[in-house]
C-alpha cells in the first residue's frame, strides 16, 4: 500500500475523532489550544494504537484465510464505511461537555478508534508497513482533532454529518479498490 492510499485511510478513519472535535470544540466558551492538544493527544494516540492491536491479532490468523484476505479487507471497509455513512445522516445530536479529563478522554477516544481496530486487521493481510501507517494515521487524527476543536469553536456542529459522510465514502472507495486490484490483476 502506497503512501498517498495511507493517507487517505487515515483521514478517512480520522473522521469520527473529527467529528467529535467539533462537538469537543462547540462546547468551549473561549478556544484553548491546550485543550485542542490534550483532544488532539488521545484521539491520534488511540486512531495509531488501535491498528497496531488488530494488525497483531490479524497476523495471527494470516496464513489461515490468506485466500480470502481481499475479500475480508473488503467487507470490512465497506462496513465501516457504510457505518460512517450512516451516522453522518443520523439526527441524533452527540451530547459532548468540555472537560479533557482523563475519564471523559479515555472513552471518547476508545469509541472513535474501535473502527481503527478493525483496519489493523485488514493491514495485517495486505502489504502495509506497519509503522509507516500507525504513525501516519496517528499523526492525521492528532492534525485533524485539534483543527476539529478550533473549528467547532468557530462554526458549530454544522459540518459534523459532512466528515462522517467523507469518511465513510472514503473507506468505502478504498475496499472496491482493494477487491477490484485483486480480482482484475
Amino acid at each position: 500500500m502506497s503512501l498517498p492510499e495511507l493517507l487517505i485511510i487515515a483521514a478517512g478513519l480520522s473522521m469520527d475523532a473529527f467529528a467529535v472535535s467539533i462537538c469537543k470544540g462547540l462546547s468551549m466558551k473561549t478556544m484553548s489550544w491546550k485543550n485542542a492538544v490534550i483532544v488532539g493527544l488521545y484521539f491520534g494516540g488511540f486512531q495509531g494504537l488501535m491498528p497496531a492491536i488488530g494488525y497483531l491479532l490479524g497476523s495471527q490468523f494470516r496464513e489461515a484465510i490468506v485466500s480470502v484476505d481481499h475479500w475480508i479487507a473488503f467487507a470490512l471497509l465497506v462496513l465501516i464505511g457504510l457505518n460512517m455513512v450512516k451516522e453522518s445522516r443520523s439526527q441524533e445530536v452527540e451530547c459532548t461537555d468540555c472537560s479533557v479529563a482523563f475519564a471523559n478522554m479515555i472513552l471518547l477516544a476508545v469509541a472513535t478508534s474501535i473502527d481503527a481496530l478493525a483496519i489493523g486487521v485488514t493491514f495485517a493481510f495486505l502489504q502495509v508497513r506497519i509503522l509507516a501507517a500507525v504513525t501516519m494515521i496517528g499523526c492525521v487524527t492528532f492534525l485533524l482533532s485539534m483543527a476539529g476543536v478550533k473549528t467547532g469553536n468557530v462554526f458549530g456542529v454544522r459540518y459534523k454529518s459532512k466528515a462522517e459522510l467523507a469518511g465513510g465514502g472514503i473507506l468505502i472507495l478504498m475496499g472496491l479498490r482493494i477487491l477490484c486490484e485483486h480480482l482484475f490483476s
